[in-house]
């Protein structure tokens, strides 16, 4: 007898209908009834359904898309209250889907893409994407080509979601131990080609490097390459990838190059000195204060006017305290505050190392917009963050000393005044929020983090810490 058939206990001939998991026997007389019919059918037609919608579209970064843009949107669908929450990998590379179900049984879908800062910028402007994710902030270019979704410099559109530093890696035997960025804009320029130049071993540089469309570049570019007046050697090798550059360089003792902090993934990781500031690595305090000469704030970007109401919720989740724990566990630094107890040091002027002996420095530097004395996008977000640090610990009234730095001046007393001006900004911002700080100090060029030969140093340098007693 033929093996989907068989005698029931009528005495009939009988069908096995729709394999195992559907298996019934009926009469072979009733094979077209159709509700049989629609029992068979309904395995083939959800296949052939359409798939689900999108409701959020992400591209941009690889540094952000490869890892933290995943785990921040299951954070936010979790927060939600959303079921089967899984993330695939396309047949694209660097390209992934998160599907979930919502609270009600719905199905979810968000596509994320990772093919450097650039492309995120241009999918908003033809529409393709809803969240762009860059590692570098955006170009005037960029801002003059998207101006019809609305201001991308401002507080709604500009989100800083995390910090990272670009760390520069050599293969785990280098005996090296730092270098500045003199000496690396002269090594990734062709300029120094050996290691013998650098007084160590023998044998040729390998140099490896991120792709041009990556924010990665671009900072490593701004920092290092454009402050010398240099561009990347032509005998650089290229990827789009982060974790793929760093899995190379673990394989290649020549080798140098940079990657995200979340991609070092057990290469050596070089100190680095710019100017006149200390050779510093990137630890997780000296990224978030920003003191670390390659320190680089992690953006998402959304239409201030135009957004969807899931790039607002995964924005505002990415900003939230569970956000910014998921920012810390992907290998990033998150924004959250925290007291550090900061050693003194003889080159310190000595006000400052009296705050060194007896009161501790917040893990973040309030930083203004280029050209004047206005707080930027993210240290208005940082100025609610100290608030609600201040009110837990009980220190709004009387126990936070702001200290404000600047560039050099051919004047140093306007160096000083300058600021000191910078410092009453902060000021009058915390005194909204109904904190009243014990000193204002204006320390003018003193402890530089960065070279001021260039405006990204000089930038840098203008700053205003805050302490604690």
């Amino acid at each position: 007898m033929p093996r989907d058939q068989a005698l029931s206990r009528y005495g009939h001939p009988t069908v096995l209908i729709c394999g195992t998991s559907f298996a019934r026997r009926v009469p072979a007389g009733m094979f077209r009834h159709l509700s049989l019919i629609l029992l068979c059918l309904l395995p083939l037609l959800a296949r052939a359904a359409p798939d689900t919608p999108v409701q959020l579209r992400i591209q941009g970064s690889n540094t952000i898309g490869a890892a933290l843009a995943p785990a921040l949107v299951k954070g936010m669908l979790e927060a939600q209250g959303a079921s089967h929450i899984s993330t695939v990998t396309t047949r694209i590379a660097n390209e992934i889907q998160v599907s979930a179900q919502d609270a009600h049984g719905q199905p979810l879908r968000i596509d994320i893409a990772a093919h450097g800062s650039s492309t995120g910028f241009a999918a908003l402007k033809t529409g393709q994407a809803d969240l762009a994710a860059a590692s570098r902030p955006i170009k005037v270019s960029e801002l003059s080509a998207l101006q019809a979704l609305g201001d991308l410099n401002s507080t709604a559109a500009e989100q800083v979601i995390g910090l990272d530093g670009v760390a520069v890696i050599v293969h785990p035997d280098n005996p090296l131990p730092q270098l500045s960025t003199g000496q690396l804009a002269q090594i990734f320029s062709g300029r120094i080609t050996t290691w013998e130049e650098l007084g160590l071993g023998n044998g040729p540089i390998h140099l490896y490097a991120r792709d041009d469309r990556s924010g990665t570049f671009e900072t490593f570019k701004a920092l290092v390459l454009d402050a010398a007046g240099q561009t990347l050697a032509s005998t650089a090798r290229r990827f789009e990838s982060g974790e793929q550059l760093a899995s190379t360089v673990l394989t290649d003792r020549q080798a140098i190059g940079f990657s995200s902090l979340a991609s070092v993934h057990g290469a050596k990781v070089l100190a680095i000195a710019d100017g006149a500031s200390r050779p510093m690595l990137p630890s997780p305090a000296l990224v978030a204060s920003e003191d670390y000469p390659l320190s680089r704030r992690l953006y998402f970007y959304l239409s201030p006017s135009q957004a969807t109401p899931w790039a607002r919720a995964l924005v505002e989740f990415a900003q939230s305290p569970k956000g910014q724990a998921i920012v810390t566990a992907s290998g990033f630094v998150g924004q959250q505050v925290q007291a550090v107890k900061v050693p003194p040091a003889d080159n310190m002027p000595p006000r400052y190392r009296t705050l060194a002996r007896n009161a501790q420095r917040l893990s973040v530097n309030f930083r203004f917009q280029e050209g004047n004395a206005s707080l930027d996008n993210k240290a208005l977000r940082d100025v609610r963050r100290v608030v609600e640090f201040l009110r837990q610990h009980n220190k709004r009234e009387q126990d936070a000393v702001l200290v404000g730095f600047g560039d050099a001046k051919d004047d140093p007393e306007r160096a000083v005044l300058l600021s000191r001006l910078r410092a009453m900004a902060v000021r009058r911002e915390l005194a909204r929020e109904g904190v009243a700080p014990r000193e204002i100090i204006g320390l003018g060029d003193e402890l530089p983090v960065a070279a001021n030969t260039a405006e990204e140093g000089r930038i840098r340098n203008r700053r205003v810490e805050v302490w604690v007693y």
